[in-house]
């Protein structure tokens, strides 16, 4: 057995011995946090719960929250920490919630850690949040996100470093010219590395504090990473 088969079976073990609960899973971006939040829900069979597609969903339903948070949009606001926290108190409220999820965005800040960690702490049977960071070194992460060029055809992703094309600029599938996204570039990744930083330090500290954080490292395998967050995540539950 390859050494990435045998980590999904392995992941697959751990995440039968216990209730995996609410995780929240952080990375930085290019991390591959979104691959890992899928592979979870795979082999957990729990949901992923992001806040932008709470906000979409009420907003394209027309729920009360979502007119709400529509209005605020509109007026080029930030959506407030209070009707967020209302969004995601009615979708933990959906069955398939159960035995865990995987929060994606959510909690942000001090006050939404803060209002979730209350609202579990009053019902007997829920689990408190444990923190999972993917890690992966700052360079490597440059190199990801700025080597990265997609089809415009078959929206086929290589990357100059680390997968490039056979025939450099061009698609191996359809031959068309490879492009690169506006936001793909140093600039913007810098900036998206300050605010993230400054966003999640904070978060990342009341978890750590609370003994509900752990890092793992990114720079692996997926299976090999998903196998990682669920050993990580067997450890806290032993001890949160």
């Amino acid at each position: 057995m390859s050494s990435s088969a045998t980590a999904i079976a392995n992941g697959r073990d751990s995440g039968m011995k216990t209730l995996p609960g609410p995780i929240l899973l952080l990375g930085a971006p290019g991390v591959g946090k979104g691959t890992q939040a899928k592979e979870l829900v795979k082999l957990w069979g729990i949901p992923q719960i992001s806040t932008g597609d709470l906000l979409r969903t009420n907003v394209s339903l027309g729920t009360t929250l979502g007119k709400l948070a529509k209005e605020i949009m509109q007026r080029g606001e930030l959506v407030p920490d209070s009707l967020v926290n209302e969004m995601v108190a009615v979708r933990l409220q959906q069955p398939d919630t159960a035995n865990g999820y995987i929060l994606d965005g959510f909690p942000r800040t001090l006050p939404q850690a803060g209002w979730l960690d209350g609202r579990l702490a009053t019902q007997t049977q829920a689990l408190p949040v444990v923190a999972v960071s993917i890690r992966v070194d700052y360079n490597q992460l440059l190199r990801r996100i700025t080597g990265r060029r997609n089809c415009p055809v078959c929206g086929t992703i290589y990357n100059v470093y680390v997968k490039p094309s056979k025939i450099d600029g061009r698609c191996d599938v359809e031959g068309a010219t490879l492009v690169q996204r506006a936001d793909d570039t140093e600039k913007v990744f810098v900036e998206r590395m300050r605010a993230y930083e400054a966003m999640t330090a904070p978060v990342v500290e009341h978890y750590r504090t609370l003994g509900r954080f752990a890092e793992v490292d990114g720079d692996r395998p997926i299976a090999e990473v998903a196998a990682g967050i669920i050993a990580a995540v067997e450890r806290l539950r032993a001890i949160a």
